[in-house]
């Protein structure tokens, strides 16, 4: 005879066994001025997809100056320049690079990874109602559109913001230093502190939630690694971007109100005396630096957690070093807030320090190193899924591979010397920010578009969307390299008058042809997100057999997102399981007996 096995007891706090009545607002507050975390999420997604065609558009600018240089520019040049023909200007530009950068940064990964899916996942996979801060989280997508109007409002100043993504002064503080640093670069940065404020509302209420509000059973590590990538993110957040917001306001008062925190003393522009200073410009890169070198890993670790959840599943396998990849992400963030001079290399500073600089950063290879290999030990030997999720997936763990090995070039001073201001640097960048980023978010959107709109999006065009995609990206973005180990400077408009450079004009066509492509590509993803919304296959709670809490949800969840409270027995990641009968997963609110040889965690 079979024992009947009990599940063990849990408390639940009275009141949470099943949620009464909800009283139902209006149609604004249900869907504009919401509250709820979901809602909050679909519309941080819908706002950061619009903006990534806006930043695309500008990268194509950017790319058709480089291939035809001085050329007429359909459309968009028109639109923008104001010129006869619509040619781009030097300083148009100068504002294309810089405006295209701002809008993907922060207006597009960050908020579309912290934002939309942190919004959306993390009381779903925790076992909660919603955030601890229901009306602080709405506040944090609606500190956005400001932040977009003073971004977009500076394209009518002065030609818009013309002083790069970074900012440095002291071009990017004295008006009369260049075109585009007048109105338009104050806009930018109060676009920039909205941006702050938004994140940092953000921030708060994904640690909070996750620390006091995860259901009963779920202990820390219970929880999947989507949620951990989201929490270690939130305390980077929390603790490098008040630097960032300090020096912005800093910047503005040297500005607006006459100070000279980043202007230096006997500083000449224009064959004129431009202030009285005695500020340190190198002190703006330090500040700047310090949240802005974390701030790859804010865009980078929670592309990280979620493709450790899909890559479990769609492998259909435990994931491989569960532990050690939680450890290595904490482990990356600790050392992201020690390395930021690496990006000063060439501003100059002691050998001594230099050195700290490239050990500390050469380091982060390891636990960078864990997490590849602990993603490919969780593919191998598994029962692949060969759909658009894992496709996307496996793309972003190569593009990290190809993004880290040449990140560690870098790393070394007498390398980056040479390499800083070549292209070298924009490829390695896209490679860690569009190829490892934007795949993983491109897997996320169809792994969890079912649970938000309780439909699957179609699965054949996602296909078509990923291999154009991926091909047309790597067409675009690896000969970057040879372009800069060749010697092409970024940021030139028109590098060929330089000799040496001509012969390198054939490439960047090629380029410009394959980002054209990408571009385009994008409408495809576009069209069969709006088009799923509405016709796409209607779908049940778990249409991915996921042992993750949300997918016990109703898809997509009603407001309390839960039918009764669930209570966890174990981690996420038990699918094949020995003990999960006829199926190859177990849900973590199915009790599993322990085995003697399970660790806390499983």
């Amino acid at each position: 005879m079979s024992a009947t096995i009990t599940p063990p007891a849990v408390s639940i706090p009275p009141g949470d066994e099943m949620h009464a009545v909800h009283h139902q607002p209006g149609w604004i507050r249900r869907y504009i001025f919401s509250t709820d975390h979901k809602v909050i999420g679909i519309q941080f997604l819908f706002t950061t997809l619009l903006m990534m065609m806006v930043g695309g558009a500008l990268a194509l600018g950017v790319r058709w100056q480089l291939a035809w240089p001085w050329a007429r520019m359909p459309i968009l040049g028109d639109m923008l320049f104001r010129t006869d023909g619509g040619q781009i200007t030097p300083e148009a530009y100068t504002m294309l690079f810089t405006m295209h950068a701002t809008v993907m940064i922060f207006l597009v990964v960050i908020p579309i990874l912290a934002g939309a899916f942190g919004n959306f996942l993390i009381p779903l996979q925790i076992g909660a109602e919603d955030m601890a801060f229901p009306t602080l989280n709405m506040l944090s997508y609606w500190f956005m559109w400001p932040a977009i109007g003073c971004f977009m409002l500076s394209f009518a100043y002065d030609g818009g913001p013309a002083a790069g993504w970074t900012i440095y002064p002291v071009l990017a503080v004295l008006p009369q230093a260049a075109p585009g640093s007048g109105f338009a670069q104050t806009l930018w940065l109060f676009g920039l502190t909205f941006v702050g404020f938004s994140s940092m509302f953000g921030s708060i209420n994904y640690m909070t939630t996750i620390i006091n509000m995860r259901a009963p059973g779920m202990t820390l590590f219970r929880m999947p690694m989507t949620i951990w990538g989201m929490f270690i993110t939130a305390i980077l957040q929390a603790f490098a971007l008040p630097v960032l917001t300090a020096a912005g306001f800093m910047m503005l008062a040297d500005r607006m109100l006459g100070t000279t925190f980043f202007i230096p003393g006997g500083l000449v522009v224009n064959n004129a005396p431009a202030t009285v200073g005695g500020g340190q410009p190198l002190m703006w890169q330090h500040l700047f630096w310090f949240y802005s070198h974390p701030a790859v890993y804010i865009m980078l670790l929670p592309a990280m957690g979620m493709v450790s959840d899909m890559l479990a599943c769609m492998s259909r396998k435990p994931l491989f070093g569960y532990k050690p990849m939680i450890f290595s992400m904490a482990t990356i963030a600790g050392l992201g807030f020690i390395v930021w001079g690496h990006h000063m290399f060439t501003s100059g500073m002691n050998p001594v320090v230099g050195m700290t600089f490239m050990v500390s950063t050469i380091l982060i290879a390891l636990p960078s190193a864990i997490k590849t290999f602990n993603w490919i030990g969780t593919m191998w030997g598994g029962k692949l899924q060969f759909n658009t999720v894992l496709l996307n997936c496996a793309a972003f763990v190569s593009m990290f591979i190809t993004g880290g090995l040449s990140g560690i070039f870098m790393a070394a001073v007498p390398v980056d010397v040479y390499i800083h201001d070549t292209y070298f640097i924009v490829a390695h960048f896209h490679y860690i920010l569009f190829g490892s980023t934007l795949f993983g978010i491109f897997a996320a959107i169809h792994f969890w578009f079912p649970k938000m709109f309780g439909r699957m999006m179609s699965d054949r065009l996602g296909q078509i969307h990923f291999f154009i995609t991926f091909a047309a990206f790597n067409c675009t973005f690896f000969p970057m390299h040879l372009l800069g180990i060749g010697g092409m400077p970024r940021r030139y408009a028109d590098p060929y008058h330089f000799p040496y450079l001509e012969h390198l004009l054939p490439l960047n066509q090629f380029m410009t042809y394959a980002a054209i492509v990408m571009g385009f590509a994008q409408f495809i993803l576009l069209f069969n997100f709006g088009w799923s919304i509405f016709f796409g296959k209607k779908c049940g709670r778990n249409p991915w057999n996921s042992n993750g809490l949300e997918w016990q949800a109703p898809s997509p969840p009603p407001h309390g997102n839960f039918d009764v409270q669930p209570v966890v027995y174990h981690g996420p990641y038990e699918y094949s399981s020995p003990v999960s009968g006829e199926n190859d997963f177990l849900p973590q609110t199915e009790y599993m007996p322990r085995r003697p040889d399970q660790s806390q965690g499983h």
